[in-house]
């Protein structure tokens, strides 16, 4: 049975998975699918029955749903308590600054004022504070720029000179930091609302005066600066205690303006927001795990420049050697004329002027000059352009599999979200049972959501895989094609299969039996990518170099367990698929006996 399903049409069969009508009577672990007969491990035993046996036991959940999650609303896709991160609302953020204020003015019987600056100072960090102030108390309000005592003394003075606009006026016009430098209030004024309005820098305010570094705190602020000016200060203090804390980071889902604080040293970084987005922690992009950051830099980074239209140019056009502008063939002789006003012409293949050719050298649709250099080696240009042509394919394969997950994921929020609004309880009342027994509906719609996303980012781990290394690459190909077998499975029974249940006339005899297939399509599907998720997070090196031994062995060919001989790629292959024999005995006729 053929299934299409994005940009691919898909074998059933190809990956040797169960029938969906035995799932839950034979849904195994993928330790009965791939064990230690055709593939050697470093610890000498079996794969799965060493490392992935019991995926539900494991504490680590690698970002997938899990069962327990719906007893609580708030852990469904992240189990946060576990993962060591909080995510903080404004008013959180608010009450986490103030309380770090209030602690080291109360520790070093300081104003909130000098307080706040110390911190800011410090980026936040209480203890660094603490550590510096009773090291060397002096050389710190020095560089802060708090000053214990006036620099200048004004009190007997009825009147004074701005030094900024010279004008005489009485000494209630005036105003000055803690170093005692007076100027007028209108020169204040402006000079902290440029300040202000030029960015951040605003919370490393010093003293008009050029040779004082006296800091200008948020009493100033207050004092002297407009409603409006007074409002961006404090959102730029409350901003920078997230941006300089090293603890802490924005959400970067758009019109989110919460922040997560994360316990560094946490190891999992893929966190979410209160706003349902899932991002890394660690570089802000959407969550990739099992992609480490640097892999997700270089794909992101070649997905949005150029080099991919270079590369589309290089393999797909050659330059005119008299205007050197790009010139594509898609049909014709070699005979080529450059448009007007070059009007060159020149045979394609050896990009000499066509007026040496002729009969002699081919005629119009080959090149004996050209033939000649490519036997003397001397067509670099030819081969950079097949090189180029090669990475190309190479891309686009990768790419649009990247791109068709992201598209499929998408589309499955969306019918999660539909799903959630408008048919549960449509379900619920055709099918006459409760919210709580079709809880294991949102279940694989949520699995779904997360084993794309995952899916996804295999495509870009693969892209980045050594070509030289076949065991890992057929080991990876083994384990995506499995995984992404088993995602089909769940998404079609989600997608299609409960579409009659929903549309029914009345309750259905066989629901309950839906339910039961469903959710163990869930939990195999789970274990499946959490195989494959443990698998590239430990870089396959759980293969070592006796599988090349035992697949180029006489036997492979013949075993059903042995990625080489199934008689196919995985999906992150770039080669022809072809049917692949089964996973499990049991399941599939071993046609080789």
């Amino acid at each position: 049975m053929l299934r299409v399903f994005g940009s691919q049409v898909l074998n059933s069969n190809v990956f040797g998975m169960v029938s969906e009508d035995n799932v839950i009577e034979d849904s195994v672990s993928v330790e009965d699918d791939f064990d230690g007969d055709d593939y050697d491990y470093d610890d000498g035993g079996d794969y799965y029955d060493d490392d992935y046996g019991d995926a539900g036991d494991d504490d680590d959940d690698y970002g997938l749903v899990e069962d327990d999650d719906f007893d609580d609303p708030g852990a469904m896709v992240s189990r946060r308590p576990k993962l060591g991160y909080t995510v903080l609302q404004e008013a959180d953020i608010k009450q986490r600054q103030e309380d770090d204020i209030s602690k080291v003015s109360t520790v070093l019987s300081l104003s909130q004022v000098e307080a706040t600056i110390l911190l800011r100072h410090y980026n936040w960090n209480v203890n660094e504070v603490h550590d510096e102030w009773f090291s060397d108390e002096e050389r710190v309000r020095k560089s802060v720029g708090l000053f214990e005592r006036p620099v200048v003394d004004v009190s007997y003075a009825n009147e004074f000179t701005c030094g900024i606009c010279f004008d005489l006026l009485p000494c209630d016009n005036f105003a000055s930091a803690s170093c005692g430098h007076p100027f007028c209030r209108e020169c204040w004024q402006g000079y902290i609302c440029t300040s202000i309005n030029d960015g951040p820098g605003c919370l490393l305010l010093r003293c008009p005066e050029p040779s004082c570094k006296a800091a200008v705190g948020p009493d100033m602020i207050d004092k002297l600066a407009p409603c409006e000016e007074k409002e961006k200060y404090s959102q730029f203090l409350l901003r920078s205690y997230i941006e300089d804390n090293r603890e802490a980071k924005w959400c970067p889902a758009p019109g989110c303006e919460n922040a997560v604080n994360f316990a560094v040293g946490g190891g999992d970084f893929d966190v979410t927001c209160l706003c349902s987005y899932r991002f890394c922690w660690s570089c802000t992009v959407e969550a990739h795990r099992p992609v480490d950051c640097e892999t997700v830099t270089k794909w992101m980074l070649k997905n949005s420049v150029d080099g991919e239209n270079v590369n589309w140019i290089l393999h797909n056009s050659k330059t005119c050697p008299k205007c050197k502008r790009p010139i594509e063939k898609n049909q014709g002789c070699m005979h080529m004329t450059c448009t007007p006003p070059c009007s060159y012409e020149f045979c394609w293949l050896c990009l000499r002027a066509w007026s040496s050719h002729g009969l002699a050298t081919g005629g119009f649709y080959s090149c004996n000059v050209y033939e000649a250099e490519m036997q003397k080696g001397n067509v670099d240009a030819e081969m950079r352009r097949e090189m180029a042509k090669n990475s190309f394919e190479k891309y686009t394969h990768y790419y649009e599999r990247w791109a068709s997950n992201q598209s499929s994921r998408e589309k499955a929020l969306e019918d999660l979200n539909r799903m959630e609004s408008e048919n549960m309880e449509k379900l619920c009342n055709v099918q006459c049972t409760t919210m709580s027994q079709l809880k294991c509906i949102t279940e694989a719609w949520l699995q779904i959501v997360e084993c794309r996303r995952v899916l996804k980012w295999t495509y870009a781990y693969g892209y980045y895989l050594p070509e030289h290394e076949k065991t890992k690459t057929q080991f990876f190909e083994y384990l995506q094609g499995e995984a992404e077998a088993g995602l089909e499975r769940l998404h079609r029974c989600a997608e299609k299969e409960l579409d009659k249940y929903v549309t029914a006339d009345g309750p259905s005899s066989d629901f309950d039996d839906f339910r039961t297939k469903l959710t163990g399509l869930t939990s195999v599907t789970k274990t499946y990518f959490e195989n494959l998720v443990r698998a590239l997070e430990n870089g396959l090196e759980d293969v070592n170099s006796t599988a090349c031994n035992k697949t180029a062995s006489p036997r492979s060919p013949a075993s059903p367990r042995s990625p080489t001989g199934r008689n196919g790629k995985g999906r992150g292959s770039r080669g022809k698929e072809s049917p692949r024999a089964g996973v499990s005995p049991k399941n599939v006729d071993d046609t080789s006996k």
